[in-house]
């Protein structure tokens, strides 16, 4: 009962409670989960053949529509998970906004999600040009995004003294394999080998409850977590 009244004040749900009566905590929910997942939504953008500065200016121009006022008034229970909403939305969004001008960002009091274009550049350019239809990229990216951020939450909550060693041994949480073994790691840390392999298992036991907590914020319900997890798992395989 505890855990289900906690889950009930993540960013999603409270953008989904507020439908029928906008708040300001749901519409700062909303530009909070915005700022943390647009650049799957560029990436999107940008693989339908948009050129870069384009791809900006709609992104911006969806958020600044999506963060209209009356907006969460059309948001309904059926949205689930906030994954699908954004693209669902996007999709219509392009459909109609065919002009570009249409897409600059709205005044007043609207915020503005910051994008940085030339990251977001960066980011797009090391992906393969033909292997994924703009949804695998969007789905992708989207994974991608909540595992660093998902190691971003880690890292915030360990000591400093013990961020050299989380750097260390970061790759182990998400690669299947790697270039040096535990013997090799245990050397540079001076830790044995059992006790790279302990600190391991504690780390990826801490991502998994930050991945948790993660993906907790952008569904409707803690029982689609894990459906989320294995969904993450499918696009990065």
């Amino acid at each position: 009962m505890v855990a289900g009244r906690r889950f009930a004040t993540t960013r999603w749900s409270l953008v989904l409670g507020a439908r029928d009566g906008d708040t300001v905590d749901a519409q700062e929910a909303l530009a909070e989960l915005c700022e943390s997942y647009w650049f799957p939504l560029y990436a999107f953008v940008r693989r339908q053949g948009y050129r870069a500065e384009d791809a900006a200016d709609l992104t911006q121009g969806f958020f600044a529509k999506l963060l209209e006022k009356d907006y969460l008034q059309d948001v309904r229970p059926e949205a689930g998970r906030f994954r699908s909403f954004l693209l669902a939305s996007l999709k219509h969004f392009l459909y109609n906004e065919w002009d570009r001008r249409q897409a600059q960002k709205r005044g007043g009091r609207v915020p503005k999600i910051s994008l940085d274009a030339e990251l977001a550049e960066n980011r797009y350019g090391v992906e393969p040009v033909e292997t994924h239809t703009p949804e695998d990229l969007y789905e992708r990216q989207w994974a991608l995004t909540v595992l660093e951020r998902s190691l971003g939450r880690l890292e915030a909550e360990t000591p400093p003294a013990k961020l050299p060693r989380l750097a260390r041994l970061r790759p182990f949480l998400i690669e299947a394999s790697h270039d040096v073994t535990y013997a090799e790691i245990g050397a540079e840390l001076g830790l044995s080998e059992s006790g790279v392999k302990v600190a391991v298992h504690r780390l990826r036991r801490q991502f998994g409850l930050a991945l948790r907590q993660e993906i907790g914020q952008t569904v409707a319900d803690p029982s689609e977590v894990d459906d989320e997890i294995r969904h993450l798992l499918t696009s990065l395989s």
